[in-house]
């Protein structure tokens, strides 16, 4: 009977140790995509480590559809939000538009500066939602972890009054902005296409990159002004340059299997690949279909969850030629109604509207991927050692694709460049040199030797800053600097000032003893 009292006092103990160390936590995920695949996961692994988690969704954009969205069974909660129906229409309809651009080979500044504008249209209106505002605001969150990919997370995260943790979606393609040590000379800026190792041309370009990112981040930046002025008090207006770099804790969705080396802070860690998993087994249809090619395996297909369908004609043309020439079979993610009816899909070639891309490239048939470059794909390729082409249409799959060949993962092909003919030995060179597959595999033994997996990394990171009660502890004391002596401006202007203060002296100097040695010689010859 002792014993089992003793027995229950320990199990109650337990039980109560486990809920002093829960936490409430609020995800903000305001973007569809790659980017709520992400938080999906996010928030479900802190879930499942046993916090209270609310995940505030925009329900509406590409890949979030309709107020019925209830996320996840038996796993975090979620908080809907979204605009008016006509404004949604506009904006789908809009955006639809830019893929096309994409696919054309056209993205521009203007429509991603546009496509910012429509972020912070959108921030102006949650903001403004008062019973979305009081009812988080009553959920008394101890932290919040927001996609920093949207500048309206930090918003709301401050509107709030949560200390957060920023979690960026992909590479260092931001670093200086949020105080990271970033040395233009090996450190590449985003859009630069650039890898660590530049030459003399290569360090001049990404210098003058490096100083007009400034310039372009200020655009950004100008797009929330309104939404700032409008929310929040007179006097008070955060500034999103401060809010960059007050995050408690800043996680990157990548690691060093894929990019380039470069120095980090303490508050800086990376957690790239928590979508990648051990493979399960595909369905029976996709199985029997696999089994058809024999040993010469398959193709995967899918250019991302905003692209689930190339929509250009001339595009989709090119790449079914390419798929008939090879003797793999290809499963290409394409939603079925938007096919069309006067192109037949290549005899070896299985549409289907969804994939299970993680689990088809577990498969020990998998032979190649065939992406956009998004970073969840290429870091599930990296996890199951596959291959890949890529095919950039927008954002920073340009630069994940130059750490792609950098690494010898793949290679790339521009999709104003895409002909059947080059596509097809694109393919057929990846697949059938060994030296891709090798590269992917050492790869692979890198990003899978991390001492600790990507959810334990995310679970007890944010556990350590909940139970601290913030990161200051972490953050570099050169993050509360100006710029100008952030940059040492202060210290050079000092310098040369002082420099040119003492050649003025001793020149002038110099002057007059050399007068005073002429005209002492003069007298002399008098």
């Amino acid at each position: 009977m002792v014993e089992r009292s003793r027995f229950i006092l320990l199990a109650f103990v337990a039980v109560l140790l486990t809920s002093l160390e829960s936490a409430k936590i609020l995800t903000i995920g305001l973007i569809g995509g790659s980017h709520y695949l992400l938080f999906d996961e996010i928030s479900h692994v802190l879930h499942e480590s046993g916090h209270d988690v609310n995940m505030l969704v925009q329900i509406g954009t590409p890949r979030i559809k309709g107020l019925s969205y209830t996320g996840r069974n038996n796993s975090y909660r979620i908080t809907p939000w979204s605009a008016s129906d006509e404004y949604l229409y506009n904006y789908n309809k809009w955006f639809l538009e830019q893929q096309t651009l994409f696919l054309q080979g056209r993205e521009t500044l203007s429509g991603y500066l546009d496509f910012i504008g429509h972020l912070a249209l959108q921030c102006e209106w949650i903001l403004g939602d008062i019973d979305l505002m009081n009812s988080l605001t009553g959920e008394h969150f101890d932290i919040a972890v927001i996609d920093a990919f949207n500048p309206c997370t930090f918003l709301v995260a401050e509107k709030l009054s949560l200390q957060f943790v920023a979690v960026h979606s992909g590479n260092f393609w931001n670093g200086n902005q949020i105080g990271l040590p970033s040395p233009p000379s090996y450190v590449p800026v985003y859009r630069s296409l650039l890898t660590d190792r530049m030459d003399f041309w290569g360090r001049l370009k990404n210098s003058m990159m490096f100083l007009s990112s400034f310039v372009v981040e200020g655009m950004i930046q100008a797009r929330f002004e309104r939404a700032i002025k409008a929310r929040f008090p007179a006097g008070s207006e955060p500034s999103l340059s401060e809010l960059y770099r007050r995050a408690e804790l800043i996680m990157y969705n990548t690691d060093f299997s894929i990019e380039f080396p470069r120095p980090l802070l303490p508050n800086v860690v990376y957690i790239g690949g928590l979508l990648s998993k051990p493979a399960k087994p595909v369905s029976q249809e996709l199985e029997d279909f696999i089994l058809a090619a024999g040993e010469s395996g398959f193709v995967v297909v899918t250019l991302g969850s905003m692209l689930s369908s190339v929509n250009m004609l001339a595009v989709l043309r090119e790449m079914n030629t390419a798929f008939s020439q090879l003797p793999q079979v290809v499963i290409w993610r394409h939603v079925h109604h938007h096919w069309p009816s006067d192109v037949r899909p290549a005899p070896n070639v299985k549409l289907v509207d969804w994939l299970p891309q993680n689990d088809l490239l577990g498969h020990p048939k998998a032979r190649l991927l065939v992406t956009h470059g998004g970073h969840n794909s290429l870091m599930e390729a990296v996890y199951h050692g596959v291959p890949v082409i890529g095919i950039p249409l927008f954002g920073d799959q340009f630069d994940n694709m130059v750490r792609v060949e950098a690494k010898g993962l793949g290679v790339t092909i521009q999709v104003n460049q895409l002909h059947a003919r080059g596509f097809s030995q694109a393919m057929a060179t990846v697949i059938g040199d060994k030296r891709y597959k090798a590269s992917t595999l050492a790869l692979s033994r890198v990003h899978r030797s991390h001492p600790f997996p990507p959810g334990q990394r995310l679970v007890r990171w944010v556990d350590h800053i909940v139970q601290l009660g913030g990161g200051e502890h972490l953050r570099a004391f050169g993050l509360q600097l100006p710029w100008y002596q952030e940059y040492l401006i202060d210290v050079i202007l000092f310098l040369l000032a002082t420099i040119s203060l003492a050649t003025y002296i001793v020149t002038k100097v110099l002057r007059i003893a050399v007068g005073c040695l002429r005209r002492g010689g003069k007298v002399k010859e008098a």
